[in-house]
């Protein structure tokens, strides 16, 4: 089966933690701090592959994940960044937050290799942080946390024209006829389960056509293979609706002409404002004077609005003019690729990366300090309600408080920060 969605979870590497050490020489006795920064997480990066033309390979591998770097050393030594992780997608994937449904990348048109997830940054060791007042400080920063998601994969196949109509139309045939593409042909009273690509060459430019596979009623609301044939006519730019004008299969071409404009409607409305031509095939079939009577009539249904051409894909009567004239329809439209806009960035609270310590310094005495305690004390402002709120909230989510009550502080101990005291009382 065509594989053209998929759901797979994605994450970065995390970055190492940076470390803490002292040096310790001969001759040295109070070494200053050498703990090396920690590596860098591997990213997450998606890759056009153009020898793939489906997602089939997401179906039995749903989990990527990138390498971790690695944790600083003494003597100032750096851990090992983490490798990236590549992951090969056919163009004209989109990527989709699967919580948000937002896009998070279209890989098309160029776009052929974007990073997704980046790695955390490596921690940097407790040589970055030596002062004049913190000569010896026993804390590092850890690795920034690694990036998660769950994503959505689908293929938008790329084509300025699309060929719709219900299976066994002719569509394949068409397509045969028209380009170098070749098809599996048969009389199948089921739907072909593969977009076919095929390029038109004409004097003067030609244009990239593309076989949606055979819709049917009730494919807007995933009836069948509805969804997954239906988004790949969102690329196309001139829809070209192929119908059995000779009613071979049985069929009444004005109702299938209708009942698949209703499934394209109720998917996207913005597909009906699409330019679209009526090819009525398989004309070849009917008499002469049947012809002008089945084009009269589709022509009463829809006036002037929509142009039709009879034609015979297995003869190639009228398919010529049928080409030329969507060869100048598509140089009325926008030349502007169809790209779907970036909406989804992944957001991460830098501040939450800073390293403290907590320790027992003296009798029912706690000292709190660091860069991430610094710089929350520079921004907020404790003499007011609210700032002191802040405070409290702060203490509590970022963990400190955990870090107290494991360090064993009781009701009334005195933490210190700064050259700020506090007393501490369980809520």
């Amino acid at each position: 089966m065509f594989a053209d969605r998929a759901k797979i979870f994605i994450k970065s590497g995390k970055g190492g933690d940076g470390h803490v050490s002292f040096r310790r020489e001969l001759f040295v006795p109070d070494g200053g701090p050498d703990g090396g920064d920690g590596g860098r997480g591997g990213d997450i990066i998606f890759e056009v592959d153009k020898g793939l033309n489906t997602l089939y390979d997401f179906r039995h591998v749903r989990k990527y994940v990138a390498e971790n770097g690695e944790e600083g050393g003494k003597r100032r030594c750096h851990g090992a960044n983490g490798k990236d992780l590549v992951i090969k997608v056919p163009e004209g994937t989109v990527v989709y937050d699967a919580e948000s449904g937002k896009v998070i990348t279209d890989m098309s048109r160029g776009n052929d290799r974007e990073v997704i997830l980046k790695g955390g940054r490596g921690g940097l060791g407790n040589m970055n942080f030596a002062t004049p007042t913190m000569q010896a400080p026993k804390y590092a920063q850890p690795g920034q946390p690694s990036q998660e998601l769950w994503v959505y994969l689908e293929l938008k196949v790329i084509a300025d024209v699309g060929l719709i109509g219900f299976p066994n139309v002719g569509k394949s045939t068409f397509l045969s006829r028209v380009t170098n593409a070749r098809p599996k042909i048969a009389n199948y009273h089921f739907t072909t389960l593969t977009p076919n690509l095929g390029v038109v060459d004409l004097e003067g430019g030609g244009f990239v056509i593309a076989d949606i596979p055979g819709l049917i009623e009730g494919a807007s609301q995933g009836v069948g293979l509805g969804h997954e044939f239906l988004r790949h006519i969102e690329r196309t730019k001139v829809l070209i609706h192929i119908i059995d004008g000779a009613g071979v299969e049985g069929r009444d071409p004005v109702e299938d002409i209708r009942a698949i404009n209703g499934e394209l409607e109720a998917y996207n409305p913005d597909l009906m404002k699409r330019p679209q031509v009526i090819a009525a095939n398989k004309m070849d079939t009917l008499p002469e004077e049947d012809r002008e009577e089945m084009v009269q009539l589709i022509r009463e249904e829809y006036g002037t609005d929509i142009p039709i051409f009879p034609i015979s894909a297995a003869t190639g009567d009228g398919v010529k003019e049928l080409l030329y004239y969507v060869r100048d329809l598509l140089k009325t439209v926008d030349p502007e690729p169809i790209v779907f806009e970036k909406e989804f960035e992944y957001t991460v609270n830098s501040n939450a990366n800073l390293p403290y310590t907590v320790e027992h310094t003296g009798d029912h005495e706690y000292t709190v300090e660091g860069p991430r305690i610094e710089k929350m004390l520079g921004y907020t402002n404790l003499d007011t309600e609210r700032g002191f709120a802040f405070f409290q909230q702060f203490l509590k989510t970022s963990g400190i408080l955990d870090d107290l009550e494991a360090a064993g502080i009781e009701e009334g101990d005195t933490v210190r920060m700064y050259g700020l005291a506090f007393d501490y009382y369980k809520e």
